[in-house]
């Protein structure tokens, strides 16, 4: 019956079933002052259908939610409680190429943390002087240098 059924499901056609959202992780920074700010949003976002989790850290007014769930629609809920929310803007320093550029830097940021701007990762297609120089010497015999 096993090799029937999986047939069968190729052959018929139902708009009945959904396909299941990725399992994913959502951040999103929101202004929390209190515990039953922090209680409310926690509340809104656990009753949704597919959250494994949620972590609330007000310190850093972030919310992390991970689960089968899509990411706009965490949002509205979220702001469906009266707070002001929006994606998490922010990238953990170490991480960025270029944590001094133009934009990247927020006093608003979390220790640790900057500003995610395009300006702070190279342009995939540019070569960085340091890639270029890298590549004149080799490890494997010092004495071979492609600048001879």
């Amino acid at each position: 019956m096993g090799a029937l059924d999986y047939i069968s499901n190729f052959c018929t056609v139902s708009e009945g079933r959904s396909k299941r959202k990725p399992m994913q992780t959502v951040e999103i920074k929101v202004k929390m002052d209190c515990d039953g700010c922090e209680r409310r949003v926690r509340k809104a976002v656990t009753n949704m259908k597919g959250v494994k989790s949620v972590e609330v850290v007000r310190k850093q007014s972030r919310v992390t939610v991970t689960g089968n769930v899509d990411p706009n629609t965490v949002l509205k809920r979220v702001k469906s409680t009266g707070k002001r929310a929006e994606f998490w803007p922010y990238i953990p320093q170490h991480v960025a190429l270029y944590p001094y550029a133009t934009g990247a830097y927020d006093k608003r940021a979390p220790a640790g943390y900057i500003r995610n701007v395009v300006q702070a990762y190279p342009a995939p297609s540019s070569n960085a002087p340091e890639e270029k120089f890298a590549s004149f010497f080799s490890d494997d015999n010092v004495h071979a240098c492609s600048i001879m």
